[in-house]
């Protein structure tokens, strides 16, 4: 057989050399792509071991951190915890737009949640809340949520919702929840809640703080009171401190009761957790508080 019917070394090797070029542009590729990802999960747990001290001498109780600032267009709180519940376990309860409407209508203020397809085909995920507990649910503003699973492996969550305008010159809400496997059986979260406002909602929030919420605090201690009791902060920091620790003790709650049954149970774990911190998140009676979220269930028909 001639000789010509093999191919060439140069052409063999020329063949071989585009071919590891391939292999290494796709493996470049799927690098860069778990970059992100993987240097997500390994700064949040940084930030668990620089955390670690204060976790656990928390004045919580348990292995909880809460951080508050003003930015420079609104507010910000961030709840730390190490919870009892794999990372894989905590992936399916929160995977899905509807799990949050089950998760953020234990908020005592939150009347309603509702889930749709969005343009672009963006889970959409709307909810109604009132002022005050009290007021009627057609009184409720409407928040529109995105919601996106930015990453889901088994070492990390990250889960946001994001909504570009809100009520009464309120603006940029962004939810995030991110979540880490310690071990086994713990894992690390981190939630945060934030929001901008405009300079005429800042000042008039402030007023109000300064009068008829004066009595309004949160949970960072400034120091000592006269007669001797933790000087908690107040103000507009004092304000996003206690909607951050009401939201995070929704995602607790429904942690330790994510079935579509145990709505009941996860609202009374809800108000327990809440009524640890009387000073700071006490509104209404246990029957109270349960009342309201049965009307809630009654009337939009629903069974979570």
């Amino acid at each position: 057989m001639s000789s010509s019917y093999y191919p060439s070394a140069s052409w063999t090797m020329r063949t071989l050399t585009g071919a590891l070029l391939l292999l290494l542009a796709a493996s470049a590729q799927q690098a860069l792509a778990a970059a992100p990802e993987n240097s997500s999960a390994q700064a949040l747990r940084a930030t668990h071991q620089r955390l670690s001290d204060k976790l656990d001498k928390s004045s919580f109780g348990r292995p909880v951190q809460l951080d508050s600032m003003e930015t420079a267009d609104g507010l910000q709180g961030d709840v730390y915890a190490v919870v009892e519940h794999p990372l894989a376990e905590i992936s399916t309860a929160l995977k899905g737009s509807a799990h949050w409407c089950e998760v953020l209508t234990l908020h005592i203020n939150n009347r309603r949640c509702s889930t749709a397809s969005g343009p672009q085909g963006r889970e959409m995920l709307t909810l109604y809340v009132v002022r005050r507990y009290d007021k009627p649910i057609d009184q409720a503003f409407e928040l529109p949520f995105v919601y996106r699973v930015a990453s889901a492996t088994p070492e990390h969550l990250m889960v946001e919702l994001s909504a570009e305008s809100g009520p009464l010159g309120t603006s940029n809400y962004r939810v995030t929840l991110e979540a880490v496997a310690l071990d086994e059986r713990k894992s690390f979260l981190h939630f945060s809640y934030s929001y901008d406002h405009n300079t005429m909602v800042r000042l008039g929030t402030m007023a109000y703080l300064a009068t008829f919420g004066s009595d309004k605090v949160g949970f960072t201690v400034l120091g000592k009171t006269p007669e001797g009791q933790p000087d908690y902060i107040r103000g507009l920091r004092g304000l996003v401190e206690r909607n951050a620790m009401r939201y995070f003790l929704t995602l607790d709650a429904y942690l330790s009761a994510p079935g579509p049954e145990q709505a009941d149970r996860r609202q009374r774990r809800w108000f327990a957790a809440a009524e640890q911190y009387p000073r700071q998140l006490h509104e209404v009676d246990l029957d109270t508080y349960l009342a309201l979220k049965r009307e809630d269930r009654q009337r939009d028909g629903a069974s979570r």
